[in-house]
């Protein structure tokens, strides 16, 4: 099947746990109700190894193997988001396997690297983008101190197609547009809280782990912005703000947290979060969850 990646990158990417069983060990196939669901309410574009996957706690192998199962289990139905990052041989080797997996694009995160230069990262992308075969990228921008000039640079490299922008700046957003390539798609990549002022200075799609928990919630917010009826946006936005308060907290470090508490709470348990992620919740975030899920009805809706 043949997917309009652009079209889908201006909708919402959904951003996928990583289940764990038991021991501790990966188990992507709990993943599968979770993905049927998302893609029945309309989510745009699911995403595997990205951060609400805590794509930073799994070993290259274990990644390897999310992008094919998780390919395997969307089975065309919606072009699949692959994440790779880290040191470039294993950036290079996870877009190799996710390419033969299956995968129609790959989201590049910015190198955590302490010594990142603008244009080591230039040569970072491209080298990526070759090892997977020429695969489409989707930058992950999670700073924006390169500047508007050195973030164009960027999109500039052949078969980059968008950014998902991830810092709350969104006057910075405006200038890298104003300087990147005009085909370039920008994602707002925090969530469902900011996509309005995201959207108000040219993003269009957001990111959201809350697809994971309440698909046709984040369906509904896309579907009002993107008819631009901001009044409409901002009162679903709302009715699940206490959900993303509690992602925001500890440094972002319940953000996974309190995911993955919410499908246990509605009787799918995809596992704890691995450390340094914040496991359990306090008492005092987890009755907020819990009020969160009463008012919403969606206790019980996997179970």
């Amino acid at each position: 099947m043949t997917h309009d990646l652009s079209k889908a990158l201006t909708g919402i990417s959904g951003i996928l746990v990583t289940p764990y069983d038991a021991g501790g060990e990966i188990a992507p196939r709990k993943l599968a109700p979770i993905i049927d669901r998302a893609l029945a309410a309309g989510v745009h574009i699911p995403v595997v190894n990205g951060n609400t996957g805590e794509y930073y706690a799994l070993t290259n192998d274990e990644a390897c193997t999310m992008v094919r199962e998780v390919a395997q289990m969307i089975d065309g139905r919606a072009p699949l988001l692959a994440g790779v990052g880290r040191g470039i041989r294993d950036a290079c080797a996870l877009a190799k396997a996710s390419a033969e997996a299956g995968a129609d694009a790959l989201m590049v995160h910015q190198p955590p690297d302490p010594f990142v230069s603008p244009r080591g990262t230039v040569d970072y992308v491209r080298a990526v983008r070759d090892a997977s075969g020429g695969l489409p990228v989707m930058l992950y921008l999670r700073s924006d101190a390169m500047g508007p000039e050195g973030i164009a640079r960027l999109c500039e490299v052949e078969g980059v197609k968008g950014v998902k922008w991830a810092t709350p700046n969104p006057l910075n957003l405006a200038r890298a547009i104003e300087a990147a390539p005009k085909d370039i798609v920008w994602v707002g990549g925090l969530a469902e809280v900011w996509a309005p002022p995201l959207y108000a200075v040219g993003a269009r799609g957001f990111t959201s782990g809350l697809i994971n928990v309440w698909p046709e919630r984040s369906v509904a917010i896309h579907a009002a912005l993107d008819a631009g009826n901001y009044v409409e946006a901002n009162r679903l936005i709302a009715g699940m703000r206490a959900f993303e308060d509690i992602r925001a907290e500890e440094q972002n470090g319940t953000n996974v947290t309190a995911v993955k508490a919410a499908l246990m709470a509605i009787g799918q348990d995809c596992g704890p979060t691995r450390p340094p992620s914040a496991w359990p919740l306090t008492e005092r975030q987890q009755a907020v969850l819990d009020q969160f899920i009463t008012d919403n009805g969606l206790k019980g809706e996997r179970a």
